[in-house]
């Protein structure tokens, strides 16, 4: 018998809240053979849910649900550390009983283990929009790589590609490939405020398109 297993509900529920912040420590492993790049489980599972609601908006399913499924995909990991797919070749982990001793006395398992199923049998369109949230949110991180000179963050995402099982993740996808990752904030701004962005506009120099050619005499060196 556990000695938790006389603690009060209450007190299970800060248990599994304190459980939950342990995914901040918990590392995406999958990086060390990348070679670059970072994250923990805690942020893979907020942009995964995002991912999720707006995969769920794009296929008109329940985006609370979907979402829902996401949160709580990677939960076990706060248990079990995160398996990468060479891990994968050479261990297993029991993630459903992981997950079952989490939720134990604290009330949340007939609400969290359903979904957990849900997810595994991914036999709802929910559930197939989680799971492919999960890898989307993997494919950003890579393109980001890939963007910053990891060459083989390219070999990955032709593989996440491969994963995918809805059509509105294919078309996510798609367009991930498509896009360099920082363009959401380099492009925002007119291209004046990365030349000029600081203090006031009034009274520049006016700047020539092209410099004055050097004629090799002295002022012009």
């Amino acid at each position: 018998m556990s000695r938790l297993d006389s603690r009060s509900r209450i007190t299970r529920l800060v248990d599994f809240l304190n459980e939950c912040g342990m995914l901040r420590r918990t590392p995406r492993s999958g990086y060390q053979f990348l070679g670059t790049g970072q994250e923990n489980v805690a942020e893979h599972s907020f942009r995964t849910a995002v991912i999720g609601f707006v995969l769920a908006q794009m296929a008109g399913a329940n985006k609370e649900r979907t979402a829902l499924l996401c949160l709580f995909h990677d939960l076990h990991e706060a248990r079990t550390g995160d398996f990468n797919y060479v891990n994968r070749i050479y261990n297993t982990s029991t993630r459903t009983q992981a997950l079952a001793d989490c939720l134990s006395g604290t009330g949340l398992g007939p609400d969290l283990m359903p979904m957990w199923e849900e997810l595994e049998e991914t036999a709802t369109v929910e559930a197939r929009l989680a799971q492919d949230a999960d890898q989307l949110d993997l494919m950003l991180n890579l393109k980001e790589q890939s963007d910053l000179g990891n060459a083989y963050a390219d070999k990955w995402l032709a593989a996440a590609s491969q994963r995918l099982r809805t059509p509105e993740g294919q078309e996510l996808a798609r367009t991930i490939l498509e896009t360099d990752h920082t363009d959401w904030w380099f492009l925002g701004p007119d291209q004046a405020w990365w030349e000029r962005k600081n203090g006031s506009r009034k009274n520049l120099p006016k700047i020539d398109a092209d410099p004055p050619a050097d004629d090799g005499s002295e002022d012009g060196q």
